[in-house]
């Protein structure tokens, strides 16, 4: 059987319609320099957090920051939660270097994204 329980909420994307400006807000309230620092991604790592800023709402329309659960088996966790009534949004895809992202919809239509680092 194949461990689906999560590792946390270690991911949390912010929509922002000016990169720069959010930039030097949260480098301030982190108090760290960006990680990643591209014309479509700002991320930060902070006291074991990964904070992104995305530009124009993000490839998904996002209006409100969007969690990422971390898990061990991206695929076996959305047939979980699809199975226990979620919606797949975006299924998984590669965002780089590896890593596995997706969202689904809760039964009131809020937004939850699920990350596998491979």
């Amino acid at each position: 059987m194949t461990d689906s329980s999560t590792q946390g909420i270690k991911t949390v994307l912010h929509p922002v319609s000016d990169l720069a400006a959010a930039k030097a807000v949260y480098t301030a309230l982190l108090g760290v320099a960006p990680q990643a620092d591209e014309s479509y991604y700002v991320g930060f790592e902070a006291a074991g957090q990964h904070i992104g800023l995305v530009p124009g709402g993000g490839p998904q329309g996002m209006s409100s920051p969007v969690t990422y659960w971390h898990v061990p088996d991206i695929e076996a966790k959305l047939a979980e939660v699809t199975a226990a009534g979620a919606t797949v949004k975006e299924p998984a895809h590669d965002v780089g270097g590896g890593r596995l992202v997706a969202t689904f919809t809760d039964p009131d239509g809020n937004v939850l994204g699920l990350l596998q680092d491979r």
